[in-house]
Parts: structure tokens; sequence; C-alpha cells
């Protein structure tokens, strides 16, 4: 079973559900839903990428001490 896939998925629900207490307004533009939920979107993505490479690269690195 591949669980890398596993915590992608695990981390990119936590990515979101904390992004989702920044409130975006004061950064974006009026009226502009469609662009905030892209940014959402992506930066879930890359947040989830950083922390799953970070966990199985400290889980490597605490196994070989």
């Amino acid at each position: 079973m591949n669980y890398k896939l596993i915590v992608y998925t695990f981390t990119i629900l936590l990515n979101i559900f904390a992004l989702s207490g920044i409130n975006f307004e004061k950064f974006i533009k009026k009226d502009r839903i469609w662009e905030t939920r892209i940014l959402v979107m992506i930066l879930s993505f890359v947040l989830a990428y950083l922390l799953t490479n970070f966990i199985f690269d400290f889980l490597s690195v605490s196994k070989m001490t």
C-alpha cells in the first residue's frame, strides 16, 4: 500500500481546513471568489507536498540514528 498517497490526501484536507481560517478578503480584490478558491487549492497542494516530504524525510532520518 502506498502510504505517501494517504499522507498526501490527509495533509491536503488538513491544509484546506487550516487555510479556511485565513481571511483572504484583505488580500484579494472584491468579488474575486473563483480566484480566491483557486489560490486556496494551490496553497493547500503546495503545503501538502512540503509537509508530506518533511514527514517522510523526518521518518527516514530518525530511523538512521
